[in-house]
């Protein structure tokens, strides 16, 4: 732990005198926010004036007006002593008890993964109400007021934090019963051989593309549409009922893969996994139930078997 000695704590009042000095336009003004003196918080600034051998004021007897170097050097103190009042804040908020209604978004299949990991998170937090919303639409958090969400692929919008969970592989899936009746697909250029069902984005009305790593210069192969809809559940029911070639997420196909209900191909021709993320508006003071609840998840399923 460090602590604040000696002149660290004389350049920590410099600094805090400077800024008020810079926000109220006077010693005096500044003296009575901080509780000190006119000349106490004067002693201060030159201080610190002195420290950096430079002027960060034009000094008259009528006005205080910041040099283009306190003008710069204001803006990074301010940034300091947010970060100061961030970190105490943290600290403080650190030891309340989370409660409260904890709303969060996620994909519908994503069920698969939350519900065998919640009961324990409500039995070690059972002040917190918790409101999930499994939906395939992409919602606004801010707008709908949504404290966290479950989102797969690249992150850019800076508005959000967020946290990496474990990835998601895509396969492409068949059951035994499709491939006896139109046989194996041993490369990519076999699927346009194939009857495809594909899964439709509840949002923008595209069919999900196919997850194969194509060589450059190669066809990219077209499957006869036969199944469309926009529900990963459903999806994986059509392939199991032996409708078509399906795609689905690893976890969704992890049961039927295990009991022989479905089968993977062209594993070796598949792109590299999607990564799949928790996200939360950005905040400068987390509140104490979504960090608990971003911190159990990211560890429980950071840890999922599939």
């Amino acid at each position: 732990m460090i602590e604040l000695k000696g002149a660290n704590v004389d350049r920590l009042s410099g600094l805090m005198a400077f800024v008020r000095a810079a926000e109220l336009g006077s010693f005096v003004a500044a003296g009575r926010a901080l509780g000190l003196s006119a000349s106490a918080v004067g002693k201060g600034i030159t201080r610190l004036e002195q420290q950096l051998s430079v002027r960060l004021f034009q000094r008259s007897t009528r006005s205080l007006r910041l040099t283009d170097e306190g003008k710069e050097f204001l803006e990074r103190c301010r940034r300091i002593l947010d970060d100061l009042d961030d970190a105490q804040a943290t600290i403080s908020r650190s030891t309340e008890k989370p409660r409260g209604r904890l709303r969060v978004s996620t994909p519908t299949v994503t069920y698969h993964l939350l519900l065998p990991i919640l009961p324990e998170f409500l039995s070690r937090f059972p002040d917190i109400d918790l409101d999930i919303d499994f939906n395939d639409n992409m919602v606004d958090l801010i707008d709908m007021g949504v404290d966290v969400a479950i989102r797969s692929g690249p992150l850019s919008d800076s508005r959000f934090m967020s946290r990496p969970l474990r990835s998601v592989q895509m396969l492409i899936c068949a059951a035994p019963v499709y491939l006896e009746a139109h046989g194996i697909p041993e490369c990519i250029e076999d699927l346009s051989r194939h009857t495809a069902i594909r899964f439709r984005f509840p949002t923008s009305g595209k069919l999900q593309e196919l997850p194969l790593s194509l060589t450059p210069g190669k066809p990219e192969p077209h499957p006869e549409t036969v199944f469309t809809c926009n529900n990963m559940e459903a999806l994986r029911g059509a392939t199991i009922a032996g409708l078509g070639i399906g795609c689905m997420p690893d976890f969704l196909a992890r049961e039927p893969l295990a009991s022989g209900t479905l089968r993977a191909l062209l594993n070796d021709s598949i792109r590299r996994p999607n990564p799949l993320s928790l996200v939360w508006p950005s905040s400068r003071h987390l509140s104490p139930k979504v960090r608990v609840f971003v911190d159990y998840v990211g560890k429980a399923l950071a840890a999922v078997d599939v």
